[in-house]
């Protein structure tokens, strides 16, 4: 499904979307489209009684990749709208939409694992 300006509404007075944004759109397209590959995967396993923990190791890795993407997002927004909507004086509206936003993902904020065999460097093995 391929999203125009039309499909996003007017854009705001005073925001100039740069050029970048196709690799933008290309980077985060091609992670969903992975993950949906992935997930039909998944499926297939759970129709072929694939071991369980072999199911939840697979299911992890999409939600890794999904969790990664949705950072994708999340910077492209703070990079672009967020910046824009400061400079033309539109901060408070723009923050409140992320802290609305942020009440559904807060995922987006931690920071992306970095070493996925030990646990986390604070030793905190409950994340």
């Amino acid at each position: 499904m391929s999203t125009t300006t039309a499909d996003r509404g007017p854009t705001p007075e005073g925001v100039a979307y740069p050029s970048s944004m196709d690799d933008y759109h290309r980077k985060v397209t091609n992670r969903l489209k992975t993950a949906r590959g992935h997930l039909d995967g998944i499926i297939r396993m759970v129709e072929d009684d694939a071991w369980c923990p072999d199911v939840m190791k697979q299911l992890a890795a999409v939600q890794g990749m999904l969790e990664g993407t949705s950072r994708e997002v999340f910077r492209h927004h703070l990079e672009s709208h967020v910046a824009d909507a400061i400079r033309t004086g539109r901060g408070n509206e723009i923050v409140d939409e992320l802290m609305e936003t942020l009440k559904y993902d807060k995922r987006v904020l931690r920071p992306p694992p970095t070493d996925l065999d030990g646990p986390p460097a604070d030793g905190d093995a409950s994340v």
